[in-house]
């Protein structure tokens, strides 16, 4: 790797360790070049892992292409890494929903903190009715203040809500959890045979071009996976429940994305599902362990439909161990494993204090982009299907092993310059985009369609991928 970084910086270890993980060749971090030298603020070093995470999945793209030709130089700029890490776009003249319910948050109880995740109505209704009280934050913070952290987070997980109790790192390693996601790999991968050659070739210019994504995740990693691969030019079909919507991520992240609903309780969206399923290249989900099972669609039963299937799935808290089915987002992983105590820590301050970006989510988005891409490469060059697994956990135990910040100048915020200039046309209102984090020589990232709201696209629509509406004008963010 070509890089211009301080003595001190995690970024060659992380990228290491990324690469090896996805078992990529050894010299494939030669063709990344890393420029720039800004930081986020934070004890550990969330630049390095961001950089990192989006070096990978440019260097599987170089992979990719180096089958069938020359393998391009890959280019991550720092600052725009550490941008992309919080939010790609700037409205103009309308705002982005806040981010957060209004019990959403950390609050002090008898012996400690706890935090509420409370974004889905479901989930807001499942802590208050624990709690029994108005859905005020003040009344909400008072119901918690006389109770222990750790009944409370099993009470509300077991009426169906999300939450976490503050943890010290030390407590993380010594949970059974802890432990168990502790020996899971970083990028879980198994391969099988595949039925038949694929005729697919990756075009140099569109590296993803003809390859076919149906995205069943919600925030925020896997729909930054599928983000990247649509930049390559996949062509990206997101699912969700009739009931589901995402109005503060939706701008940021249904990019270059088909967005259509389907209900797999019915029969008729079931046979659909499955249609698109058998038409699929890459299947990309977040479903908690046993979810899909329930819905009849278990790794066997999707491996029936499309035995050639690249499957990506992603999970809060590890594969294995007692907390591998339960429900969690960034925040509240950063919370059990100690990244937000320890953050306290080292801000030496009264409340926990969490990452400065949701860089689990986004840094497993990419990592899970990255396994979509090795997918790929082991289907042409050794007949192969994929199935790949990664956690937000796991990506934990990547950054808080290398605890520390690197030295160097801090992030500078947003600039006029990170933000290309041409307008994109959200289902919202204009908006700029910003660069892209990543150059791959003569394969810019480029987006063909603005952003959508969820099930913008009739599922009539998309009977089939072949079934797509009229494609808006490309909206191109390479520099």
């Amino acid at each position: 790797m070509l890089e211009r970084h301080a003595a001190g910086d995690a970024l060659p270890s992380i990228l290491s360790e990324v690469l090896a993980a996805l078992a990529l060749r050894p010299d494939a971090g030669e063709r990344l070049t890393v420029t720039g030298a800004e930081n986020l603020p934070s004890c550990f070093p969330v630049t390095a892992l961001a950089t990192a995470a989006i070096g990978a999945a440019g260097v599987a793209v170089s992979e990719l292409l180096g089958l069938f030709g020359h393998a391009p130089e890959v280019t991550v700029d720092r600052h725009l890494a550490s941008a992309w890490f919080g939010t790609s776009l700037r409205p103009c003249g309308w705002t982005i929903p806040a981010a957060w319910d209004p019990i959403a948050g950390d609050y002090r109880t008898a012996d400690g903190w706890i935090r509420l995740h409370t974004n889905a109505p479901h989930h807001r209704a499942a802590a208050l009715a624990v709690l029994d009280c108005p859905g005020e934050r003040d009344t909400v913070a008072a119901a918690l203040a006389g109770k222990a952290a750790e009944p409370l987070e099993a009470a509300i997980l077991r009426a169906g809500g999300c939450a976490a109790a503050m943890r010290s790192p030390e407590a993380w390693q010594r949970l059974d959890q802890g432990q168990a996601v502790r020996v899971e790999p970083l990028v879980s991968i198994a391969a099988m045979s595949g039925h038949g050659p694929s005729r697919w070739r990756p075009d140099s210019a569109r590296p993803l071009a003809g390859i076919r994504v149906l995205d069943l995740t919600r925030i925020l990693a896997g729909p930054v996976a599928t983000r990247f691969l649509a930049g390559l030019g996949a062509d990206v079909l997101r699912i969700d429940p009739p009931d589901w919507d995402e109005p503060s991520m939706a701008p940021d992240i249904t990019l270059g994305k088909r967005c259509t609903r389907l209900d797999l309780h019915r029969a008729a969206d079931r046979r659909q599902f499955e249609t698109l399923l058998a038409e699929a290249d890459i299947l990309v989900h977040g479903y908690r362990p046993g979810a899909l099972e329930r819905l009849g669609y278990g790794e066997a039963g999707r491996r029936a439909l499309n035995p050639n299937l690249i499957d990506v799935a992603l999970c809060a808290y590890g594969w294995t161990g007692p907390w591998a089915s339960r429900r969690g987002f960034d925040s509240l992983v950063q919370m059990a494993t100690g990244i937000a105590a320890a953050g306290q820590r080292w801000k030496q301050a009264d409340r926990p204090v969490p990452l400065p970006v949701q860089a689990l989510d986004h840094a497993t988005g990419y990592l899970m982009a990255a396994a979509s891409l090795r997918g790929l490469i082991a289907r042409l060059r050794d007949g192969q299907a994929v199935t790949a697994k990664l956690s937000l956990a796991r990506t934990a135990g990547l950054l808080t092993d290398h605890a520390g910040g690197a030295p160097g100048s801090a992030f500078s915020g947003y600039q006029d310059r990170d933000f290309a200039p041409e307008i994109e046309h959200t289902a919202w209102g204009h908006a700029l985009r910003l660069h892209g984090p990543l150059r791959i020589d003569g394969a810019p990232l480029r987006w063909d369609r603005p952003a959508c709201a969820l099930g913008s696209t009739e599922a009539a629509q998309v009977l089939h991928f072949a079934g797509a509406s009229n494609r808006p004008g490309a909206v191109r963010h390479g520099r």
